[in-house]
């Protein structure tokens, strides 16, 4: 094995979690001195038209296509067999020989099920040690496969599911989701208040409403706040300017209320400053609450793993989930009025979050990837003596 060793981290963009928890991971490599990472969209590369419509329709599945995209996730958990192993091996497996022959990588993370990797070792008898690093607080028998070295997962809950397929428990270790380092630092809370003009004395509603138009009359959700004077409102509109355009009028109108932004940098600090969220429950914004300790209301949940993950935080105490649009404005006014419940909200959130986890993946990764190696050139020295 070489002294510097290089690092292929493979992933996709159905959503931003995927794409993010590899860049984060990149970033820390470099921090622990691993400067040779390539970051690869298998899928994307290996077949980009596919990977454009299907990228598409899963954005679709959070207004339109809900009932399409329940269908795919358990609908795959449970047809998932050889044949489906076969498909998702023709999908990547041209592409990814000729990365590992370019490339040479001694090591491969996938924060996406990208099935093709243990199935590209088991028809060639090429090892590679092979991660999987899962991006939700559930689990999908995509994941897993006998020639996976070993899973990070986010809880003991997505533990015992994969032991329960037949995964050693020492292949898998709980370690949290990789989040963004900001979101892990100690900053002076007062600062921030000042910052974005707002009121200490008043309760913060946050509410990302950017990602993909999950939730739709925002408009009309924020002028019903403007009741509650001890309330002030965040609208995080992303790269949504037609929202943003809709709600500036309103902001103008009542600055000391109403705060309408587009894109924001340093989330985080919003975070820090909110007593409470609305979100969609996506596994990197959730761990990203949780490192804070925000309490979250998670709004019309997709089926598939944002539904899974909705249901394992409402279990702990640390979310409310709505269904219905005209719910929220109740939801809201009860935890507002409702500090006890929002205390115990924030302590369950904390209780959920594990700290350092790109580190501690990728320290254990490391020295994992030199066991195996050695392990399977004894393999080989054994097999050409034989």
């Amino acid at each position: 094995m070489r002294s510097k060793q290089k690092v292929l981290i493979l992933t996709a963009k159905y959503g931003n979690g995927h794409v993010q928890v590899a860049n984060t991971l990149v970033n820390h490599c470099r921090n622990l001195g691993i400067e040779d990472v390539i970051v690869c969209d298998l899928y994307n590369e290996s077949h980009p038209v596919f990977s454009e419509i299907t990228q598409y329709l899963y954005l679709k599945s959070f207004s339109i296509g809900k009932q399409f995209y329940r269908l795919f996730y358990y609908g795959v958990d449970k047809m998932y067999n050889k044949r489906m192993m076969n498909l998702y091996y023709k999908m990547g497996h041209k592409r990814l020989h000729e990365i590992i022959l370019k490339e040479d990588p001694d090591i491969i993370i996938n924060t996406f099920p990208m099935i093709v990797v243990p199935e590209y070792r088991r028809r060639t008898g090429t090892v590679i040690p092979t991660f999987n690093v899962i991006t939700d607080f559930c689990l999908h028998k995509i994941w897993v496969h006998e020639n996976i070295d070993k899973y990070y997962v986010a809880n003991h809950h997505v533990k015992e599911k994969i032991v329960r397929l037949g995964i050693q428990p020492s292949a898998v270790k709980v370690t949290g989701i990789p989040i963004r380092s900001q979101f892990e630092e100690e900053l002076n809370h007062d600062q921030l208040i000042a910052k974005y003009g707002l009121d200490p004395n008043k309760k913060t509603l946050l509410i990302m409403a950017g990602a993909h138009g999950v939730l739709k009359n925002v408009r009309e959700l924020c002028q019903s706040f403007l009741q509650h004077d001890q309330l002030q409102t965040i609208v995080v509109c992303g790269k949504n300017q037609v929202l943003k355009d809709s709600l500036t009028p309103l902001a103008n109108a009542y600055p000391n209320q109403i705060k309408a932004l587009g894109y924001v940098e340093r989330v985080d600090e919003l975070f820090r400053i909110s007593s409470c969220m609305i979100t969609k429950p996506g596994g990197i914004t959730l761990s990203e609450a949780a490192a804070i300790g925000l309490p979250v209301i998670l709004y019309k949940p997709v089926p598939g793993q944002e539904k899974e993950n909705s249901i394992f935080f409402e279990n702990s105490g640390a979310a409310v989930v709505v269904n219905k649009y005209e719910e929220i404005q109740d939801s809201v006014d009860y935890l507002m009025n409702n500090e006890h419940l929002l205390s115990s909200m924030r302590r369950n959130m904390k209780k959920l979050h594990i700290a350092s986890s790109a580190d501690t993946i990728l320290h254990d990764i490391m020295e994992e990837a030199v066991v195996i190696t050695k392990e399977n050139e004894k393999k080989m020295k054994g097999s050409v003596n034989y």
